[in-house]
């Protein structure tokens, strides 16, 4: 179920890709401080930020309003596996530790099971690590890209397919893959910081200046 070489296709998870990819200079994982909503704008609705708590568990800081639809209800505070069946928590859980510990980009194939008032969805979900004020990597800037209707909720998605990509030799890393296996929209406002990355050969990013 676990491979190298994340490739994304879908237009919002392409665009948080690409904007996490721009803010990332000496260190290959860049902070939280320097996340900016307007250099997403194309991905606002399906993105969200977490923190880790457990080694393997990660809580919902804001997320977008296609994430909280998901839910029926605002996710600010729940753990990410709430989204997921228990069978698919375990898998969830291995990935938000390599994520995290690695550090490492994941990528993964979600489908959520139809039922009498629920139609079949399929999905994607986009892992990328962030390092909080302290320079531990200890943040994620996520994104939940779903095709499909929600209908009624809660819905919990299973995992069909993952894929990981180590981030070079960062934290000790050495790339060895050892695994068995309608609302507001995003604001990013729990933590207010400055943004002014650089623009560092990247041109098919935007690249925001805030003044505030």
């Amino acid at each position: 179920m676990l491979r190298r070489g994340a490739v994304v296709d879908d237009p919002g998870l392409s665009n948080l890709r690409a904007y996490w990819e721009a803010l990332r200079g000496d260190d290959p994982v860049p902070r939280r401080a320097q996340v900016d909503p307007r250099g997403i704008e194309r991905a606002l609705g399906i993105a969200f930020l977490a923190e880790r708590v457990a080694p393997e568990v990660a809580r919902f800081r804001v997320a977008g309003m296609r994430v909280n639809a998901l839910m029926g209800m605002e996710v600010r505070g729940m753990p990410v596996s709430a989204l997921f069946q228990p069978d698919a928590r375990a898998t969830l859980g291995r990935a938000i530790r390599r994520v995290f510990d690695g550090p490492a980009i994941a990528e993964m194939t979600l489908r959520g099971a139809p039922g009498l008032t629920q139609p079949r969805l399929e999905g994607r979900m986009l892992l990328l690590p962030l390092r909080s004020d302290d320079g531990s990597v200890s943040r994620v800037l996520g994104g939940l890209s779903l095709s499909g209707t929600i209908g009624s909720a809660p819905r919990r998605l299973d995992v069909t397919g993952m894929q990981l990509l180590p981030i070079g030799n960062a934290a000790g890393w050495d790339g060895t893959d050892t695994s068995s296996d309608g609302g507001t929209p995003l604001g990013m406002a729990e933590a207010p910081a400055p943004f002014a990355p650089e623009n560092r050969g990247r041109p098919h990013l935007r690249v925001v200046r805030n003044d505030d």
